[in-house]
């Protein structure tokens, strides 16, 4: 049985590797995360870099194999 996904921070990251981690875990190319995130968060008054910041305490990093 394979093992269940799990959501880590990228080791492939830009600033907090989480919209890497993101795309790594739904399957999609990181930049197309970024670009969603960007308009996301502009249009919600910048409250998306808030949860940006959460995110990036709260998501582990991956680890290294």
């Amino acid at each position: 049985m394979s093992d269940p996904k799990k959501l880590y921070r990228s080791n492939s990251k830009m600033i907090g590797g989480i919209c890497a981690g993101i795309a790594e875990y739904l399957e999609v190319d990181p930049t197309i995360v970024r670009i969603v995130y960007a308009i996301l968060t502009v249009f919600t008054l910048f409250s998306g870099i808030i949860i940006y910041i959460i995110l990036w305490i709260i998501v582990p990093k991956q680890p290294e194999i």
